[in-house]
């Protein structure tokens, strides 16, 4: 079925309200704080200095009628007082142009400041940075990265405009309203009429030269967005391949020495190769798309100054007008057309701003997703008492539905360690997943203890920082003593980092996986939980050293209860041990239990 044009335009019409909407909702969010809001007061300023451009313009128009008849009636004095008022007129405009870049610099920077901090508030609110894309592909954010750091700049850069720039809703406003005071310029100029002679009929178009402007601009921006069109998906699809291929040298670089071990270099090299050409291929098709819609729009630039002196010549010809009367005309027609012809100017880097404003819009919405899963885990992870953790009904189930794990009623009183005991593949780390509030697929209550819990997986994370920022995450470096810290690295045996706690070298670089691990226990020292999940956190680690550091963390901590989830028995006195059984059979796997859950 072939789509006709009536039936293209609702299209057309709806996506750009979409557009429009999605563009007013991120704006919002630039403004939603008092900071913001007062980018509202800089957004006013630069637009009331390009506003007061516009008189100056007019009188440019002016001015070239002034100095063109000065020449033609080689009137020395005249021209000279000319060119005074066009130094003068000059350093006006400039310094209006100046002060109006400057603070619109400082808008766009303020604007990105909140517009950055809202995306990283839903970004890492409600844990929504590891829930994006648990669900399947329609919640994953692709290089969300790139989105915030990225995509945010350029939008609000398109938006306020760049130096030069027309694709803003600065430089549109002030088109429309310049667009009234040249229009009435150029009225006031065209008394003259255009005479064609058609088929024996004389036909003379009053004032055309104000017909001639929107006539000319409109069929112009037609043909542009026809040639023009495709280039927004293109763009879109530009930055995300763009960020496709960052996200794999970065990935290379975190994980370098597994791969140089491995040998995997040249396997990475023809992923790099891959991604790159992906670059490389969708940037020919949109240089190609520009190409096209180039062949139109640079004879277009290079000609719309000129035009209006051909259009005029007419009534310079036949003596209606003096040189300088049709230097004043050309100069008024095309102020007109240029301000008409903003669309033109402005489509590139209004391509630019639909596809970041859609990248930007797809990451608020991916975020909303998690979040309402989110209040569903809260609701069904409840704390009830601060002495204990239980659950009641659980059923564990994948992202698909499926049953995972299924446990009767339990309830762990603090006190003694205990050892989830379970093999590979059971899903005890999911467990651990629920309990922590990430996984919610899942039927049941769990039930945390009001308490501090601090859960600690096997791949130790390593922050941004020094190696006392790393062994105080996720508290703050500066609420712990460096003396304390260095005290803590030398109980789980890094005596040797612990001078340099207060350095502010990357934590992560030359730190063995083994090291990490005595990092993220150390840390445990100075939090001092009610709760600690330890899910293979010593994996790495011998078992002398193992056995070492979990007593010292045993009498350091007397009144923490350690739930050690492992395949193998922890070297520590005391054990109370539950088993998950047959792993391979999700709906009767079976949790043994030493004390029921408190009224069962």
């Amino acid at each position: 079925m072939i789509a006709t044009s009536d039936n293209r335009r609702p299209i057309a019409l709806a996506r750009f309200l979409r557009l429009v909407g999605q563009m007013a909702r991120l704006l919002a969010l630039c403004c939603a704080r008092m900071e913001g809001r007062r980018g509202l007061f800089l957004f006013g300023l630069v637009l009331g200095l390009n506003l007061i451009g516009i008189p100056i313009t007019v009188r440019l128009i002016g001015w070239s009628a002034d100095f063109y008849n000065a020449l033609q009636k080689a009137d020395a004095a005249a021209a000279v007082e000319q060119i005074g008022v066009f130094a003068g007129l000059t350093v006006l405009s400039a310094t209006i142009f100046l002060i109006a870049s400057y603070l619109r610099k400082r808008l766009v920077m303020l604007w990105r400041r909140e517009l950055t901090s809202a995306l990283l508030d839903r970004w890492l609110a409600a844990q929504v940075f590891w829930q994006a894309g648990k669900d399947g592909e329609d919640a994953a954010i692709e290089n969300p990265d790139q989105r915030v750091g990225e995509d945010a700049a350029l939008f609000l850069e398109r938006v306020l405009g760049e130096e030069g720039g027309r694709g803003n809703v600065l430089s549109l406003i002030t088109s429309v309203v310049a667009l009234v005071s040249y229009v009435t310029v150029l009225w006031n100029l065209s008394t003259f009429a255009l005479p064609l002679s058609f088929l024996g009929l004389s036909i003379e178009i009053p004032r055309y030269m104000v017909w001639a402007a929107p006539i000319y601009v409109a069929v112009s921006s037609a043909i542009t967005h026809w040639l023009g069109a495709p280039l927004k998906n293109l763009m879109f699809e530009q930055q995300r391949r763009e960020g496709d291929f960052r996200f794999a040298l970065a990935r290379l670089r975190e994980n370098a020495e597994p791969v140089a071990l491995a040998g995997g270099q040249a396997v990475e090299r023809e992923i790099l190769g891959q991604r790159f050409e992906a670059i490389a291929t969708n940037w020919y098709a949109l240089i190609r798309r520009e190409l096209i819609q180039g062949t139109f729009t640079r004879p277009y630039f290079q000609t719309v100054l000129r035009i209006p002196m051909f259009l005029a010549l007419p009534a310079f010809l036949a003596g209606r007008v003096t040189l300088g009367g049709l230097m004043q005309i050309a100069s008024a027609f095309q102020n007109v057309v240029t301000t008409l012809s903003w669309f033109i100017f402005a489509y590139h880097d209004l391509a630019e701003l639909a596809a970041a404003t859609s990248r930007l819009d797809g990451f608020l919405r991916a975020t909303e997703r998690p979040s309402e899963t989110y209040k569903d885990r809260v609701a069904n992870t409840t704390p009830t008492n601060p002495d204990g953790l239980g659950w009641r009904d659980l059923c564990l189930l994948t992202p698909t539905g499926t049953g995972l794990l299924t446990l009767p009623d339990a309830w762990f009183e603090p006190g003694a360690p205990i050892w989830i005991k379970a093999p590979s593949g059971t899903g005890k780390t999911t467990l651990l997943r629920a309990i922590g509030g990430l996984w919610p697929h899942r039927v049941g209550t769990i039930r945390r203890p009001a308490g501090t819990v601090h859960i600690v997986p096997q791949q130790a994370y390593m922050p941004l920082g020094s190696i006392g920022a790393a062994t105080t995450y996720p508290g703050a470096v500066d609420h712990y003593h460096p003396e304390a810290i260095a005290r803590a690295l030398t109980s789980v045996g890094m005596r040797e980092h612990a001078p340099m706690v207060m350095q502010g070298r990357d934590a992560s670089h030359g730190l063995s996986g083994g090291e990490r691990q005595r990092l993220r226990l150390a840390g445990i020292l100075l939090a001092r939980p009610d709760w600690v999940f330890l899910d293979e956190a010593t994996s790495a680690l011998d078992p002398e050293a193992e056995a070492s550091i979990l007593e010292t963390l045993r009498r350091a901590l007397p009144d923490t209860t350690f739930v050690i989830v492992s395949h193998r028995r922890p070297p520590l006195a005391g054990l109370r041990t539950y088993e998950i059984d047959s792993p391979r059979a999700p709906r009767a796997t079976h949790l043994t239990l030493l004390r029921p859950a408190p009224g069962d």
